[in-house]
C-alpha cells in the first residue's frame, strides 16, 4: 500500500507528459496554421481536424501513408441534429516528436493538399 501511495503522489511524470503534449500541439499549430478550420486544442491527447468526409479521409491517409486516424463519426453517435464527429478525423499525438512532425506534415499534404510551402499542390482539390 505504501508503494502505491507514493506512486499516486508522484506528479513528475504527469508534468513531463503535459510539457511533451504542449510541444506537440505547438508543432501542430505551426503545421496547420494556414488551415482555416484548424483550432488548437486546449487540452487532451488528440487533434480533431475538419475534413469533408471523415471516413474517406481516414482511408486515404492509410492507403497513401500508413497513417492511422479515426473517423470522428465512429466515435460519436447520431443525434437529432446529426453526428457531432462527422467530418472530423481524430489524430492521436502519441508518437515521438519527430514522428508526430512527419505524420502531421503528411496529413497536411494528403488531406489538405498543401505542400511544405503552405500552398496548394498543383492540380489537386483543397480537401477531401
Amino acid at each position: 500500500q505504501r508503494v502505491s501511495e507514493r506512486l499516486w503522489k508522484d506528479e513528475k511524470h504527469v508534468e513531463l507528459n503535459r510539457a511533451l503534449y504542449n510541444e506537440k500541439f505547438k508543432i501542430a499549430d505551426k503545421i496547420f496554421s494556414n488551415i482555416q478550420s484548424y483550432s488548437s486544442p486546449l487540452a487532451g491527447f488528440f487533434l480533431w481536424l475538419e475534413v469533408k468526409n471523415d471516413e474517406q479521409a481516414a482511408i486515404k491517409l492509410w492507403k497513401q501513408s500508413g497513417i492511422r486516424v479515426l473517423p470522428g463519426s465512429y466515435l460519436s453517435r447520431d443525434t437529432v441534429t446529426g453526428n457531432p464527429g462527422e467530418n472530423f478525423i481524430r489524430v492521436a499525438l502519441v508518437e515521438e516528436i519527430d514522428q508526430v512532425t512527419r505524420g502531421l506534415n503528411a496529413i497536411r499534404e494528403i488531406i489538405y493538399n498543401l505542400g511544405k510551402n503552405g500552398k496548394p499542390n498543383a492540380g489537386q482539390e483543397l480537401t477531401i
